[in-house]
């Protein structure tokens, strides 16, 4: 039986000033360092065999910071621009609640939550899943199969993408997901890799 953790990088800085962020990279804030030192409690049970993650700071610093916290810093870990957050294109840098002032709160929460509308410049959810799960497929599901337990630090929105695929959501299912920064969610996946059972820890 193969076990998966996934695990949404701390809060960064530019969570904290509530602004998009997407490939900008933007570091952890002093509570996303926390978070990730908290993550890493909380897997302290728990024994991986590797670990993926984006090339962006804010989720290899979160892994950095878990694996130190648990005692596993020497596992193998692969960095890939597949597990990025979604490309938020023009509104990268822009504030949030200024950015619905000047497009309209309905427009920004299309751009934001809907699956295949993208913001100017930038990737839809759809297209964010169009890379994140071949590269699941190809590299990460074969060592799951084996019954290896494997850690991703990556991001909320190629996390979604990851759960959608997971946890069989439907378009309108995976608007309403959110998955909060800093809590290890947990999948148990048979010898097929469907979903046993999965848990935040």
């Amino acid at each position: 039986m193969g076990r998966l953790v996934l695990l949404r990088h701390g809060e960064s800085q530019w969570n904290l000033e509530n602004r998009f962020t997407g490939w900008v990279d933007v570091p952890l804030s002093a509570k996303g360092e926390e978070e990730a030192r908290a993550a890493g409690e909380k897997l302290k049970g728990y024994r991986f065999d590797r670990a993926f993650t984006s090339v962006l700071s804010r989720a290899n610093e979160t892994l950095r910071i878990v694996l130190e916290v648990i005692g596993q810093a020497a596992i193998p870990v692969e960095k890939d621009q597949a597990l990025n957050e979604r490309m938020y294109g023009d509104l990268q840098g822009l504030n949030k609640a200024e950015t619905a002032e000047k497009y309209g709160e309905h427009q920004v929460r299309l751009w934001r939550r809907s699956y295949d509308i993208r913001p100017p410049g930038g990737e839809s959810l759809k297209d964010t899943a169009e890379r994140v799960l071949p590269y699941y497929e190809r590299r990460i599901k074969p060592y799951l199969l084996k019954g290896e337990t494997i850690l991703i630090a990556a991001h909320g929105n190629s996390l979604r993408a990851l759960v959608m695929h997971l946890d069989n959501l439907s378009r309108e299912q995976v608007l309403e997901l959110n998955i909060p920064t800093g809590a290890p969610l947990l999948y148990d996946l048979d010898a097929n890799g469907r979903v046993l059972a999965s848990r935040y820890l």
